[in-house]
C-alpha cells in the first residue's frame, strides 16, 4: 500500500494517533484533490529572490494578479499557495519547473498543514481565503511541463541522446533504492543515489533538472519532507560535479 492510501479524514484513527503522542499534521495533497505551490525561502546565507519574489514575478508576466487564495505561511518562512486540482488531469509535484524555490505538491507529495509545531518554527494561516481552482494559466504551464508522460517509479521520460539510455537506467534505478529504503536510512540512501546519478549529468549526458525532479519525487514518496530531498539533492549533485572523473572511452 502507498502511503498516500493510507492518508485519511477517519476521526477515531486521528484521535487515536493523537492519543500516542503529539503529532504534526500532513496534508496528502493528490487524495485531498489539491494543488499547492510552494514557495521557498533561499539557503541562508545565500542571495537572490525568494519563491515568492519569482511567483510574484511568474504571475506579472503572465499578466495575472497573485491568486487571493488560502495562503499559509511554512517554518522557514516560506509560503504555501492552496488551490482546488483541476478535474480530470492528474498533475504530479514539480521541482523548480516554474521558477527558482517554486515547487508545486500534488499526486505524489504532501505538505505540512498550518497549526504545526516543528524544531525550525510553525506553519500559520497567512490568509484565510477560500481555496480558489488551479488558474488556468499555471495549469498551462504546469502541463506543459508535465505532458511526457511518467513510467512507474516517478522518472520523467526524456529524449534519447549520446549515453542517455544508460542516464536513464541509472536514474530508474537509483529512483527505486530510495523508493525502498528502510526509514532511518532514506536521507542517506537519497544521498548516495544521487551522488551516483550525478556522474551523468557531469557528462551531458541528463539534464541536472530531470534528475532532481525525479529524486525530488522519489524522496517524497519515502516520507522526507521537501526541503530535505532538496537539500540532499542539491549537496549530492554539486558534489558530484566536483568529484567527476571524464568517461572512459575504449
Amino acid at each position: 500500500m502507498k502511503w498516500e492510501d493510507r492518508a485519511t479524514t477517519d476521526r477515531e484513527r486521528i484521535a487515536g494517533a493523537w492519543g500516542q503522542g503529539p503529532f504534526n499534521v500532513g496534508l496528502a495533497t493528490g487524495p485531498s484533490g489539491l494543488v499547492v505551490v510552494d514557495l521557498d525561502m533561499p539557503k541562508e546565507g545565500a542571495s537572490g529572490l525568494s519563491g515568492a519574489e519569482v511567483f510574484a514575478a511568474l504571475c506579472e508576466r503572465a499578466g495575472q494578479p497573485l491568486p487571493a487564495t488560502f495562503r499559509a505561511g511554512t517554518a522557514s518562512g516560506g509560503e504555501h499557495l492552496y488551490f482546488t486540482a483541476p478535474v480530470g488531469i492528474r498533475l504530479g509535484n514539480s521541482a523548480g519547473l516554474l521558477g527558482q524555490l517554486v515547487d508545486t505538491r500534488a499526486w505524489g507529495g504532501y505538505v505540512v498543514a498550518p497549526g504545526s509545531i516543528t524544531p525550525g518554527g510553525v506553519y500559520t494561516v497567512l490568509d484565510d481565503a477560500p481555496v480558489l481552482p488551479l488558474p488556468s494559466w499555471l495549469l498551462e504551464a504546469l502541463t506543459a511541463r508535465q505532458k511526457s508522460s511518467r513510467p512507474r517509479g516517478g522518472v520523467p521520460a526524456f529524449p534519447a541522446v549520446s549515453g542517455s539510455r544508460a542516464a536513464r537506467a541509472a536514474l530508474e534505478r537509483e529512483c527505486g533504492n530510495v523508493q525502498a529504503a528502510p526509514t532511518k536510512q532514506a536521507n542517506n540512501t537519497l544521498n548516495r543515489s544521487a551522488f551516483l546519478v550525478g556522474r551523468f549529468v557531469a557528462w551531458g549526458d541528463i539534464d541536472r533538472q530531470v534528475v532532481e525532479e525525479a529524486f525530488q519525487g522519489a524522496g517524497e514518496s519515502r516520507g522526507l519532507t521537501a526541503a530535505e530531498c532538496r537539500a540532499t539533492i542539491r549537496s549530492a549533485l554539486d558534489s558530484s560535479l566536483r568529484k567527476a572523473r571524464p568517461r572512459e572511452v575504449a
